[in-house]
């Protein structure tokens, strides 16, 4: 008789040292992390808008949730002040935590880069994230999340081996003036992937014609509403 066990998931761990635990903001899954301007959208009045348009808010465009609520959100351990000055090419910062929360990187580490003359500066991070052998984790400025104070840098590092932690440079990029970054504002949207699904090859060719008809297929199916794409094509997956 065989008996069949079932493989656990690939798991992200998100480690502090015990005296941080209730003190530093946690990470949360992004799909409990929606932010407060995404919730409050209402309903649009039909009564009110154009006849092409129908009715329906960005709350039911899948590709845009998926973005939205896929991964996890790291955030800003607590409360920081950011001074941006001289059109943003000068920044002072503060704190009243016990720990180092911002710290620069030197301009010519990033020579050429779009945004100079604002300066390279670094939020410290201090969760140790761990992944299952052969995982890694893409980390992007937080999708769908502007906040108009900074930005993130995006990038990738092998969390199954690299357990150290991991700090995010960024640039400020708000109007000059003082600004009160929350502790728990989301700094990174974190998405773990195994690193052999990364090398996928890929091909550039003219589609044919059984791929054309199922392109146009699924472009009316969306249009004509219902819900198409959320009923369907995510079901596939």
């Amino acid at each position: 008789m065989l008996t069949r066990f079932n493989k656990p998931s690939p798991k992200i761990s998100f480690l502090c040292q015990s005296s941080d635990v209730g003190v530093i903001a946690e990470p949360r899954p992004a799909k409990s992390a929606l932010p407060d301007w995404f919730r409050k959208i209402a309903p649009i009045d039909l009564e009110h808008v154009g006849a092409r348009d129908n009715g329906i808010t960005i709350k039911r465009c899948m590709p845009f949730l998926d973005a939205l609520s896929t991964g996890w959100i790291l955030p800003l351990a607590a409360e920081v002040r950011l001074e941006i000055k001289d059109g943003g090419e000068t920044v002072d910062y503060g704190w009243e935590f016990d720990r180092t929360m911002v710290s620069n990187h030197s301009q010519h580490q990033i020579t050429g880069h779009p945004s100079t003359p604002r300066p390279p500066c670094k939020f410290h991070n201090y969760w140790a994230i761990r992944t299952a052998p052969g995982w890694s984790c893409l980390f992007v400025p937080p999708l769908n999340r502007p906040n108009g104070v900074f930005e993130a840098v995006a990038g990738i590092v092998d969390t199954d081996s690299y357990s150290a932690h991991i700090h995010f440079p960024f640039f400020p990029i708000g109007p000059d003036g003082v600004h009160i970054i929350e502790k728990g504002t989301p700094l990174v949207q974190v998405f773990p992937f195994r690193r052999a699904d990364a090398a996928i090859e890929g091909e550039v060719r003219a589609e044919t014609m059984e791929e054309a008809n199922e392109r146009k297929r699924v472009y009316r199916n969306t249009i004509a509403g219902s819900g198409w794409y959320r009923k369907f094509a995510r079901a596939k997956r």
